[in-house]
């Protein structure tokens, strides 16, 4: 397994977490943002041990806040981390899951896209967030389309509220109004989205799961 972030820290506490259960991960640091950098993450993680059956892009940043008051920064950095993030790293690994969907013993390879409920859900204050994330969802599904017949599955995961650090990354003028609406309910978990994907990825070959959305029981939009 490889896990690729830009942060090195984090990156070891997952890696020390997988280790102490028995499994085996290697750390990547890397800034997926940029069409050089996800090209040679997935070199690294081919290396060993020589082939590539999943891929799950989960980069990603929520800037919330009105469009007519967001510095265009935010837009860039939006658009950077969640499309061409995502665009950049599939670009690199088709040729590696086409390749193990034709040799490997699954006969069959998985690229899942974390979308959001954001996509289905538009919202006041996440114009820029929703086009990325509807932009995602069409993507992932033309994807799916063209590599239907190559045994490449494409799927798509849409979670509502999940208890990260995702919030936090808002301006600071906002930040409390978006923590206060979010504590009001029992968000999920990191486990629940990582159980979603664990469900796709183990399906058998005839399976397709191609879309998702999971939320928390007391999130109502």
């Amino acid at each position: 397994m490889a896990l690729v972030a830009r942060r090195a820290d984090r990156l070891a506490e997952v890696v020390a977490t997988i280790e102490s259960q028995g499994g085996t991960a290697k750390a990547i640091v890397s800034d997926l943002t940029t069409r050089t950098a996800a090209h040679e993450a997935v070199e690294q993680t081919v290396s060993t041990p020589g082939r590539l059956d999943t891929v799950v892009n989960n980069a990603g940043v929520v800037l919330m806040g009105p469009f007519m008051d967001a510095p265009e920064g935010e837009w860039e950095r939006m658009i950077d981390v969640n499309v061409l993030g995502v665009l950049y790293v599939t670009n690199a690994a088709l040729p590696q899951l086409i390749k193990a969907a034709e040799q490997g013993p699954r006969r069959t390879a998985d690229l899942v896209n974390i979308s959001s409920s954001g996509r289905p859900v538009a919202r006041p204050g996440t114009a820029v967030y929703n086009l990325t994330k509807f932009g995602i969802n069409g993507f992932s599904e033309a994807l799916r389309q063209e590599t239907q017949p190559l045994r490449v599955r494409v799927s798509v995961i849409e979670p509502g509220n999940v208890d990260t650090e995702l919030a936090s990354h808002t301006r600071e003028e906002l930040r409390a109004g978006i923590e206060a609406q979010i504590q009001a309910i029992e968000r999920l978990q990191p486990s629940d989205v990582a159980e979603t994907v664990a469900y796709i990825v183990t399906s058998d070959r005839r399976v397709a799961v191609s879309e998702v959305f999971v939320r928390s029981g007391d999130q109502n939009w």
